[in-house]
């Protein structure tokens, strides 16, 4: 009986052993290590296909119809401590990216008041620095943070890099953050390809001060610095193991003046696969895409909704340019996707994921 079972599953093909594994999937069940690596190390076109149409499967069991919307706004710009090699915001690079200081409050309600208008679901305040410690700035911040959520025009979201204190997490949260994002950017064991002014241990230690605080988690990666798809899939289980909410999947746009700058775009199937590959992974998370669609993307654009994201970053990214969002818009009123998300939402999304975690 062992050998006719080694002998079956030996026979069978790339796509029979993708529905096999997607069916799991959508009964509630999970794929393993190796078998994420399997499916990331697909190359045939076909099969490729075969995927992408299985992961559009599962978002739509997990995730619904529902499309998320998020936009951002840089809160400080440029002259970075840190040495992120895709980062042109870092000081340690001679790049075009513009410089200044916190803003007032005024960029910020005219950002609120352009996700409004265009259905948003989140505004997320980004800062070029190495992290938030107590003091005059984040006092500062907070009170942005607290004008956001009692306008009602935007869910107050975050991405201010590292924070080694619980009591700057708590603060956020009292001050009204809902989520915040910090990327582990890649695998554990290529992050020091990625930076060495910091750890990845401080990144996943800043993770847990934010949950601690009852802050959901936004935090995934930029695929197309040189990693390996093991990279990419250790990546995706290690944002599993972390409890992430959102996954936002970024592809690096080479910046001129920043060592990644030479870097080959990775080719659009290789992207399309990759975000199947998450969702495979993370069939009830939401998994964002976010900087590089546009550049690396291109005509395909919308099979990212096939491949199985739920979740879209729209408007400006921090220092290139997206494609407008009324364009995007129609995109979704195309596919017959629904952008109307919930704002004050992630109950249902909470309860699922915990869920999952409390399995792992």
């Amino acid at each position: 009986m062992l050998s006719t079972m080694i002998e079956t599953q030996v026979d069978e093909s790339t796509a029979a052993r993708i529905a096999r594994l997607a069916k799991r999937v959508l009964g509630g069940g999970e794929i393993t290590r190796a078998e994420a690596r399997f499916l990331f190390a697909i190359e045939d076109s076909a099969d490729i296909f075969d995927l992408l149409s299985w992961a559009n499967r599962i978002r739509v069991q997990f995730k619904g119809n529902k499309i998320h919307l998020c936009s951002i706004i840089n809160v400080k710009a440029g002259g970075c401590s840190e040495n992120c090699r895709f980062c042109a915001q870092s000081a340690s690079y001679q790049t075009d990216s513009p410089r200044y200081g916190l803003v007032e409050a005024e960029p910020l309600r005219a950002a609120a008041d352009e996700a409004k208008a265009n259905g948003v679901t989140a505004l997320g305040l980004v800062a070029a620095w190495r992290g938030l410690e107590e003091g005059p700035v984040l006092d500062e911040i907070c009170g942005h943070f607290q004008e956001l959520k009692n306008s009602g025009k935007a869910r107050p979201d975050a991405s201010l890099g590292i924070i080694k204190n619980q009591r700057v997490a708590d603060r956020l949260k009292e001050a009204g953050c809902e989520c915040y994002n910090h990327n582990l950017e890649s695998s554990r064991r290529f992050f020091p390809e990625v930076c060495t002014t910091h750890t990845y241990e401080e990144r996943v230690q800043t993770i847990h001060h934010l949950k601690n605080a009852g802050i959901k988690i936004c935090s995934g990666g930029i695929l197309g610095m040189g990693e390996t798809r093991e990279d990419r899939c250790d990546l995706a289980f290690s944002l599993k193991e972390i409890g992430a909410h959102v996954i936002p999947l970024n592809f690096l746009n080479p910046m001129a003046g920043t060592p990644f700058e030479k870097l080959e775009p990775l080719p659009p199937m290789e992207i399309l696969k990759s975000i199947a590959c998450f969702r495979f992974i993370l069939p009830r998370q939401e998994i964002k895409v976010a900087g590089g669609r546009t550049v690396n993307l291109r005509d395909l654009q919308s099979l990212i909704f096939m491949a199985g994201a739920s979740a879209l970053m729209v408007g400006n990214y921090l220092t290139t340019l997206n494609q407008p969002v009324e364009k995007d818009l129609q995109m979704l009123k195309d596919l017959g996707l629904d952008p109307s998300w919930d704002k004050h939402g992630f109950s249902d999304q909470e309860v699922a994921v915990e869920a999952d975690l409390a399995r792992v």
